[in-house]
């Protein structure tokens, strides 16, 4: 699929497939590299049978090389514009008997969330979500689910829109794809998690990319947005924290202009 046909499909479905971001023979590697980080670091607060690990590039630089690869990026700019920046970097891995999860979109659309842009939002696209699929996506190993053309709503299930968030959509689909691909989506898009129901567990990463203009400093532990909107308020939030220099300093150079306002100060 050419950038064309990228932009084409993202308009109008609200995702695509880019194919073999990660090349075939590096893998299994990086595969094998996220689950060790994953299973030292997981958030024990994670819902059940899902190992977490938000800003994964503090313990684990294996997929380092490729979250700026050129065909990547060069749709994300298109998307995006120039000077984007990387918000969320992050493990999830489906284990065996995880639980379907909720319809939401994606921060900053999530309205459970202390920043978010309250619905109705506006009909355009200003935060990607990726998933790295580290193992095949499948139906039976919980490949994400998506309700396509969804991400032109208004609003979503996690907002009062009459939609259960627990129940089934009669759109749903899941989303296949071979170890090495990366989903690509719109952050508006609902999504939920899906049942695995093999033995070996489904391994991704999410990373998510944000204009320059867009404020992240609400995911930023120590920030004053969060401590105005997070501490002092009780809300809810996604906590990113922040890359130790020597972390940085270790990434590629092509990653660095992408983390460089993630850096501890």
């Amino acid at each position: 699929m050419d950038i064309r046909q990228a932009l084409e499909t993202i308009a109008r479905d609200g995702f695509c497939i880019q194919k073999g971001i990660v090349p075939v023979d590096q893998v299994e590697s990086v595969r094998q590299s996220v689950l060790a980080a994953a299973q030292e670091h997981r958030q024990k607060d994670a819902p059940a049978q899902i190992a977490f690990v938000p800003s994964l590039l503090r313990y684990d630089h294996s997929a380092a090389p490729y979250l700026a690869a050129n065909r990547l990026l060069q749709l994300v700019e298109a998307l995006l514009g120039p000077h984007l920046r990387i918000s969320f970097v992050s493990a999830i891995i489906n284990e065996r008997g995880n639980q379907r999860g909720d319809w939401h979109a994606d921060w900053p659309f999530n309205q459970r969330n202390a920043g978010h842009i309250p619905s109705p939002y506006p009909d355009a696209l200003f935060h990607l979500t990726t998933l790295w699929m580290l193992s095949p996506f499948s139906a039976e190993n919980g490949a994400t689910l998506v309700v396509p053309q969804s991400h032109r709503s208004p609003n979503n299930p996690t907002g009062d829109n009459g939609i259960d968030p627990r129940a089934p959509h009669p759109d749903e689909v899941h989303v296949s794809g071979q170890a090495g691909d990366v989903l690509v989506f719109d952050s508006r898009l609902w999504h939920a998690s899906a049942p695995n129901t093999t033995a070996n567990p489904r391994v991704a990463l999410a990373v998510r990319y944000a204009p320059w203009w867009l404020n992240l400093e609400v995911l930023r532990p120590g920030s004053d947005a969060r401590r105005r909107m997070v501490d002092e308020t009780g809300g809810k939030e996604n906590e990113v924290p922040s890359l130790g220099r020597a972390s940085f300093e270790a990434l590629p150079i092509a990653l660095k202009p992408l983390l460089r306002h993630w850096v501890e100060a």
